[in-house]
């Protein structure tokens, strides 16, 4: 480090301010914790009234029909693992690993930690530094700043004593002595977090549905639960002979039976573990899920803002060529000016502190096999002066004899308004070259007599001559027009917001094919509406905008909400945090400052672009199992409530019983719907995710509804059955019921399940031989209340299996005939 005469903060100043709180620590989170983790599957609302229900059965000490009970603590807490160990991988996944900076206390340079610089640290900047807090320049030694983090701008800055320097900001070439004077949360990027991180919480269409369909329950369990209870014991001579006889216990038993079968107590678990899962996989493939409902949302995303640096460019830069002035190019002109060309743009780019450009130069260079050649004289370049130059050493080629050679790079713009003569020409060259996405710097030669003179008085040489044009560019991911193309194809529309030139960046988006082989239309968004309607119709035919300020990205994201969109954000700078925070769903880079990573939804911790696709994909997977596996759920729940119903304003005994639809919901409902759920599935996201569910289980409910209660209405009188005055007859008919409800279980599922060549139809085959193998292992026939169908029983289950077929087919066809009448006649209105 150079010498200085500043001594910075005693050791007692520090310890002062640490037992302040002044220092540069910010509490993160990045999943919930494990108490969240708990109530959320734990204390639910469902899990309540199965509790209550459970506690109900065992009250009649019949604790085989409250098996159910014990099921949904083994969900939840197979939930709660689940989600604890997704916690666990996305914890140390999230882990970021803090840069250490050197501070000056008590005259002495330190080494400390990113938390343990505290307010006043004179703090050392070098080349490469993020600057880690807010602070005031003291002393500079050709110190430039990367501000694209905060502004969106890819040039860099330089900074002067005195002059603010914000963290997130990177150091690229130079050295600074600065005076930290905002730490934490105080910091220029924590408050810009800090105005982001209000809690929002993904809104998933799915969840949404869900919620919908458990509001709805909520209001018909209870009074519906009163009434069976009500009508239960009424079938068995009323409250006073039920009380004097123990019957008040099979009434409810056979109450609970209807509220067990109305509740779709695992779709709430099995979305959560689907969320859980499907965040784990993409923490294999480096993407961090910040919150697991955002898996889905992306899957329901068509319109995607990019932001250009650290997305479609990776933030470097790159050497791409040299072009020679004399009429050719590099590859045809002239082999030995060629030569001394390169040499001497390897000796200019060779500073001691070289900036971005010039480190790309040398690396590009160095891979060609150029290396450092003698040099007589330098003079660095300055951000003042726009240039810099070389005088090549005695060993070198020489010029005319007695003079050496002069070598000049920087602006073009600038060494040309210097020069003799008329250089129109080159900056044509120069302008046609930048509207390509290029930075062009201009290389000239002169020779002089004396290079020590000119190291003392560096100036330009009004003679000397444009040879030569340096081509640099931002370097395009490599991933990124796939990416782009596949997006594309999956209609979503991609836009390109940056704070850079908006010629610059339409040109990048012109490379990596952004809009296929239409050339984008390109904006300053100086030139955007305030209005937010008004910005919404200019949206629509534009594709890439420049010169985006923060407040302007946010304020696209509304424009476009207010067309209907789902708008998906991807960022890496601090600028971008509140568009982030704004959009549906925010996608931060792994590189990304931490203000933005704060705000994101979903983190690609490595940066690349490539993965997005696969969070696209997990989020289709999800949305569209999820799909079949509430439409399994659904249709328990519409039996469910229709037999209740039915019960109760028939008074029947209620035609199962609660271990009865254990056995047949985890057969047909429960574990085959956890195998569909995981399956793959690339169907692309289609709205009206509710309304497709609740039209898919009516027709499958209605039938199995009506199949059973034509068999607990018509068998007994049929087979001579006397349920109200025998116990043995009443078994019988709720075998058969229960034998019913499982014939009707595997037609539903193997609708759900369809198309049933291959694995599904054997997932279906075999969940249907399990049931029918259940029936003849006496442990579980006799735990579950089942029979197997002889003597008597043979002819009533053919009948009752025999007009559950005809019913079930006969819905599927008049049900969604009745739901059209009805649409067309509520649209009519």
């Amino acid at each position: 480090m150079p010498e200085t005469a500043e001594r910075g903060l005693t050791a007692a100043e520090v310890a002062n301010r640490e037992q302040n709180g002044q220092t540069n620590r910010v509490k993160t989170q990045s999943s919930r914790s494990v108490g969240q983790i708990v109530r959320a599957n734990v204390f639910t609302l469902f899990n309540g009234i199965i509790l209550a229900a459970m506690v109900m059965v065992l009250i009649t000490g019949s604790w085989r029909d409250a098996v159910f009970g014990f099921v949904i603590i083994i969900n939840t807490g197979i939930g709660v693992v689940t989600e604890l160990r997704a916690k666990r991988t996305l914890d140390r996944l999230s882990i970021l690993v803090a840069s250490d900076y050197v501070v000056r206390r008590d005259g002495r340079n330190v080494e400390v930690k990113h938390d343990q610089i505290v307010v006043d640290d004179l703090l050392w900047i070098r080349a490469g530094d993020q600057v880690p807090a807010d602070a005031a320049v003291v002393e500079t030694w050709g110190l430039e700043l990367d501000e694209s983090m905060l502004t969106g701008e890819s040039r860099t800055v330089r900074r002067k004593a005195g002059e603010q320097v914000y963290s997130g900001s990177t150091a690229v070439s130079g050295l600074a002595l600065v005076r930290v004077n905002a730490v934490g949360e105080h910091s220029y990027a924590a408050t810009l977090t800090a105005q982001a991180k209000v809690y929002k919480k993904t809104v998933s269409d799915l969840t949404r549905g869900i919620n919908t369909i458990l509001k709805f329950m909520t209001f018909l369990v209870v009074p519906l639960c009163v009434l069976l209870i009500w009508s239960q014991i009424s079938a068995v001579g009323g409250w006073n002979h039920a009380l004097a006889t123990g019957e008040w216990r099979t009434a409810v038993i056979s109450a609970v039976a209807g509220v067990v079968g109305m509740i779709p107590e695992g779709l709430v678990l099995l979305t959560s573990l689907n969320f859980a899962l499907a965040a784990m996989r993409l923490a294999r493939r480096n993407t961090l899920v910040q919150e697991l409902e955002s898996v889905e949302t992306l899957a329901r995303v068509d319109c995607l803002n990019l932001d250009k640096t650290g997305t479609i460019t990776d933030g470097g830069i790159a050497f791409s060529r040299l072009v020679m002035l004399d009429g050719g190019s590099e590859g045809t002109s002239n082999a030995d000016a060629v030569r001394r060309v390169r040499q001497a743009l390897y000796d200019l780019a060779n500073e001691e502190q070289p900036n971005g450009t010039g480190q790309a130069v040398l690396a590009g260079l160095k891979a060609e096999g150029v290396g450092a050649g003698p040099i007589a004289a330098r003079v660095p370049f300055s951000s003042a002066r726009k240039w810099s130059a070389v005088v090549e050493g005695s060993a070198g080629p020489a010029g005319e004899k007695g003079r050496e050679t002069l070598w000049y790079m920087g602006a073009p713009e600038v060494l040309c308004s210097a020069f003799d003569g008329d250089h129109t020409d080159v900056l044509d060259m120069v302008n046609a070259y930048a509207n390509d996405g290029n930075r062009v710097l201009l290389i000239a030669r002169a020779d002089m007599a004396d290079p020590s003179a000119f190291a003392d008085d560096p100036h330009l040489d009004p003679h000397a001559r444009p040879v030569a044009l340096v081509l640099c560019a931002e370097r395009i991911r490599p991933d990124a027009e796939e990416t782009l193309a596949w997006f594309r194809e999956q209609g979503v529309r991609c836009r390109v917001i940056s704070g850079d030139n908006p010629v610059t960046v339409g040109a990048i988006a012109r490379k990596v094919h952004l809009t296929g082989d239409r050339a984008p239309v390109a904006m300053d968004a100086r030139e955007l509406p305030d209005d937010v309607n008004e910005l919404a119709r200019v949206l629509e035919g534009v594709d890439v905008l420049g010169r985006v300020l923060p407040d302007q990205k946010k304020a696209i994201v509304r424009a476009l909400h207010t067309q209907g969109h789902v708008v998906a954000m991807t960022g890496d700078g601090v600028n971008d945090a509140l568009a982030l925070k704004e959009a549906d769903l925010g996608v931060a880079m792994g590189n990304a400052a931490s203000a933005t990573k704060a705000v994101a939804q979903v983190v690609l911790v490595d940066s690349k672009f490539s993965h997005l696709p696969d969070v696209v994909a997990r989020g289709r997977q999800v949305m569209a199992n999820m799909e079949r596996v509430a439409s399994l759920f659904l249709v328990k729940t519409v039996y469910s409530a229709l037999i209740s119903l039915a019960v109760v304003l028939t008074r029947i005994p209620y035609p199962y019983l609660p271990r009865h639809i254990t056995y047949i919901g985890a057969l047909t409902i429960g574990m085959p719907a956890f195998i569909l759920a995981l399956a793959p599935n690339t169907r692309r996201y289609m709205p009206g995710f509710l309304k497709r569910v609740v039209h898919f289980a009516l027709p499958g409910g209605v039938a199995t509804a009506a199949s059973v209660l034509m068999a607990a209405w018509f068998l007994p009188s049929t087979m001579g059955w006397d349920v109200d005055a025998s116990d043995a007859d009443l078994a019988d008919l709720r075998a058969t019921c229960a034998i019913v409800l499982f014939v009707m279980g595997v037609f539903v599922l193997g609708r759900v399940a369809r198309p049933l060549n291959g694995w599904r139809g054997v997932l279906v085959a075999c969940f249907a031989a399990a049931g029918v193998i259940g029936l003849f292992i006496p442990f579980v026939r006799n735990f579950f209340a089942l029979v197997v169908p002889q003597g008597r029983l043979i002819p009533a289950t053919l009948i009752a299996m025999g007009g559950s077929v005809a019913v079930f087919f006969l819905c599927l066809w008049i049900v969604p005939m009745i739901w059209r009448i009805i649409a067309r006649a509520l649209a009519t209105r």
